[in-house]
């Protein structure tokens, strides 16, 4: 899969705690939509779940995603595959970035301490071959 570099436009979008909404596909080959956080790293996005939920099961079992972050009718989409990072201490690091990420920082350090920490949390690298963006203004 082909790379595509982001526009400064689209960086500078990216880079507020906007929330994402991931499309992945069910075993039985219907869609299925969560809202996530998300970590802009270089020109891809990290997203993380709890093991166990829905949406990371459908990734494992077929990579292809869709993903749409937006504020209004601004946004950047993305399509592509997704792959899963192995490292689960990594899982962990980037939990907790987004909780600081998205959270005040008192709340963050909780959500850290007395949920997170002790959670088995997944992490994906999303791969896109394409990439969509509007903005109005």
């Amino acid at each position: 899969m082909t790379e595509l570099p982001l526009s400064k436009r689209a960086r500078a979008f990216l880079a507020a705690p906007r929330f994402a909404a991931i499309a992945t596909i069910d075993a039985d080959g219907a869609p299925h939509q969560a809202v996530v956080w998300y970590l802009l790293r270089g020109d891809e996005l990290i997203v993380n779940s709890l093991v166990g939920r829905r949406w990371p099961g459908n990734l494992r079992r077929d990579p292809r995603y869709s993903l749409v972050v937006e504020d209004g009718l601004d946004y950047v989409s993305f399509a592509g595959t997704a792959e899963e990072l192995p490292d689960r201490e990594q899982a962990l690091q980037d939990i907790f970035e987004m909780a600081r990420r998205y959270e005040s920082p008192d709340e963050a350090e909780r959500l850290i301490r007395d949920r997170f920490s002790s959670q088995h949390r997944v992490s994906f690298t999303l791969r896109h071959s394409r990439v969509n963006e509007h903005f109005e203004g």
